[in-house]
């Protein structure tokens, strides 16, 4: 699988303790995207993935919405250059 196009969120809100990665995974598994997800100590999760734009901007757009109980307040769209030129797992992986 190519790497494609690569994304960088931060996502804030009610978004641990809620299965906020879970939904992430397997929503990120089922459009075939590469990368990974974990909860930062702050309180936030972050996640990297990449693979086609139509399937990054859905992925968004799951994100944006989370899973029930989660209620994601801000989602930042990072610079994908922090992810340099590192190619990210597949399938996509929950980071603990």
């Amino acid at each position: 699988m190519e790497q494609g196009t690569s994304r960088r969120f931060r996502v804030s809100g009610r978004v641990q303790g809620v299965g906020f990665r879970w939904f992430v995974k397997e929503e990120a598994r089922r459009l075939e995207l590469r990368g990974w997800v974990r909860n930062d100590p702050n309180g936030d999760v972050l996640l990297a993935a990449s693979g086609g734009t139509d399937a990054l901007e859905e992925l968004e757009s799951l994100v944006r919405m989370g899973p029930p109980g989660a209620e994601v307040t801000l989602l930042v769209r990072e610079a994908p250059e922090t992810l340099g030129d590192v190619l990210l797992p597949f399938p996509f992986a929950v980071h603990r």
